[in-house]
């Protein structure tokens, strides 16, 4: 998969057909990428699973979780932020936007290094005396991962440069190579150390992920420092003077004339930079709700019960991370171009017809396009659900005993595999309805939508305690109190997109995104059809041969029926 270094370095600015053409090609790029890294993390997780124990996979997760918060919290809002960026380019040759770009990306790792510290030392006050004594190097691969973290961020200026230039071909290689050298080290580690009669604990997942960020800082410093060389821009923090009047033109790509006074000191938007600030808040709770079921289980629950969750988690949400994720991505850097703050439509303002202006009827078609956009990926999230919880639920816990083996399945975690294909379609909608509010939201709605989901992130600890602690379903509570939460995300986001498409006077119709009646009878005649024709994973005898048989029966109900569909 090579870089698109080829590509035009300025982002289009017309809502037209390049944007979309680019941001669809990335997208396709992003979901292949997925499958191939998916498929290569599959094979080594499977392999892996020879080595660990329930309770290792659990203190591992809650590593994973530390890592991704540090991540999280130091880059989240700047990455949307400087995705709606806009701060011109000057005649001499040098990106400024770009080069705003790269400034405030350092940001991250300022951000990142005192973040790590901070939630490093939290959770090592957290750790009890029997799990610091239950496994092994926990201490050391704390540290290993704190260490990766910042490698990771240091990756972030280079990163944003390949992101704003949509050089999806660049993040395709870094994310390959990371990958690749993340299940190799991982697996290599467990493999000698078992050889050796060594008690690694998760060692093996630390320096497996310190891997990883050397490879993305690594690639993406190579490709950033070939387009920075070409291009006269530094991927260190430099200086941005403001344009001079007299350089001052009136070009699209030019964006709003700017200041001295719109820069902090010298090196940050401060646009960006504020609606980077705003979007902070909701970053925390944001990232609250996204690794919230984790915490959960970790406050209600043992750390054997940590990973049977974990694996029926990482098994669940490989669709999401293999198809929505890449799209999700895109589309939040497509919308973000497509209806750029520039056009935005005064509430005022009338028809061009009545004005004469141009600007009116270029947003207008603008905002048609991305409603029929987001209701072309919406339409096909809701055929592509009505598969996954018609066979999912069957035939997941079939596909868990053939991979995983019947113990892990008699742990409860194929039960909480089936409860799961019911969550994934809500994890589908609500993140491309969230990319594209967090596309076009303004800080005043992004400071609303932060209140609304600090009252969802309370229902939800309160759900999640009624169906833990007080109704004690395990991980299949969790899987509920996730969905209610997940609801709630949606109903405000729908009320949102149908509020900013009516400020436009665009139509967008919930009932177009639901799948026609035929299509609905199908689904409920073959949910019906699978769960008698097939045993369940609980129901059949133990063995590989069973498991194949019990999925050849699903098949044999879902072919048709996606032919119907």
């Amino acid at each position: 998969m090579a870089p698109q270094n080829g590509a035009d370095s300025t982002l289009p600015t017309n809502p037209g057909s390049d944007s979309g053409a680019r941001a669809a090609r990335g997208a396709s790029l992003l979901i292949l990428l997925q499958v191939v890294s998916r498929a290569v993390t599959f094979i080594a997780n499977q392999l892996l699973l020879r080595f660990l124990t329930a309770q290792l996979l659990g203190v591992a997760t809650q590593l994973e979780v530390y890592y991704l918060s540090v991540i999280f919290f130091a880059r989240e809002s700047l990455r949307v932020a400087i995705q709606r960026q806009d701060t011109g380019s000057d005649n001499g040759g040098t990106n400024r936007s770009v080069q705003a770009a790269v400034n405030l990306g350092s940001l991250a790792i300022a951000l990142g290094i005192p973040l790590a510290v901070l939630f490093g030392w939290l959770y090592r006050g957290s750790l009890s005396a029997a799990t610091l004594e239950s496994t092994p190097n926990l201490v050391l691969s704390l540290y290993v991962y704190a260490v990766a973290s910042v490698v990771e961020l240091l990756s972030e200026p280079a990163f944003v440069v390949m992101q704003t230039r949509l050089q999806f071909g660049t993040r395709a290689t870094a994310e390959s190579v990371a990958t690749f050298a993340r299940c190799t080290v991982t697996l290599g580690v467990a493999v000698w150390g078992a050889r050796r009669d060594l008690e690694l604990g998760v060692l093996p997942f630390a320096l497996g992920q310190l891997s990883y960020s050397a490879g993305l800082l690594v690639v993406y410093s190579w490709y950033g420092a070939g387009l920075a060389k070409r291009e006269g821009f530094s991927l260190f923090p430099r200086a941005l003077a403001p344009l001079a009047p007299a350089t001052k033109e009136k070009t699209p790509s030019a964006g709003p004339p700017t200041t001295r006074k719109d820069f902090v000191l010298n090196y940050f938007y401060r646009p960006t930079l504020q609606l980077a600030s705003s979007m902070a808040a909701q970053s925390i709770l944001k990232h609250i709700l996204t690794q919230g079921d984790t915490f959960m289980v970790s406050f209600f629950s043992t750390a054997t019960a940590q990973g049977v969750y974990a694996l029926a988690n990482n098994y669940g949400g490989l669709v999401a991370r293999l198809l929505f994720q890449p799209i999700e991505e895109s589309s939040r850097s497509y919308f973000s171009r497509l209806l750029a703050p520039s056009a935005e439509p005064n509430p005022t303002s009338k028809d061009s017809s009545a004005s004469g202006t141009e600007k009116a009827p270029a947003h207008v078609l603008a905002a048609r396009k991305a409603s029929s956009d987001l209701r072309a990926i919406l339409r096909t999230y809701a055929l592509l659900s009505l598969i996954i919880v018609t066979l999912g639920p069957t035939a997941a816990p079939l596909l868990l005993s053939l991979v995983a083996g019947p113990a892990w399945v008699n742990s409860g975690a194929g039960v909480c595999l089936a409860a799961y294909m019911w969550y994934i379609p809500l994890l589908a909608v609500n993140g491309v309805a969230e990319a594209f509010v967090a596309s076009v939201a303004t800080e005043s709605e992004v400071h609303w939508q932060s209140l609304w989901m600090g009252g969802f992130s309370v229902g939800f600890a309160g759900a999640g305690f009624v169906f833990l602690r007080l109704l004690d379903l395990g991980a299949i509570g969790l899987v509920v109190a996730n969905s209610i939460n997940m609801l709630c995300r949606i109903m405000w986001c729908v009320v949102f997109i149908r509020g900013y498409f009516a400020r436009t006077r665009v139509e967008f119709e919930l009932l177009d995104l639901m799948p026609n009646p035929f299509g609905l009878l199908a689904a409920v005649v073959s949910s019906q059809v699978v769960r008698r024709f097939a045993q369940t994973a609980g129901e059949m005898a133990p063995g590989a041969k069973q498991a194949i048989v019990e999925l050849v029966r699903v098949a044999a109900v879902a072919l048709p029926f996606v032919f119907i569909l």
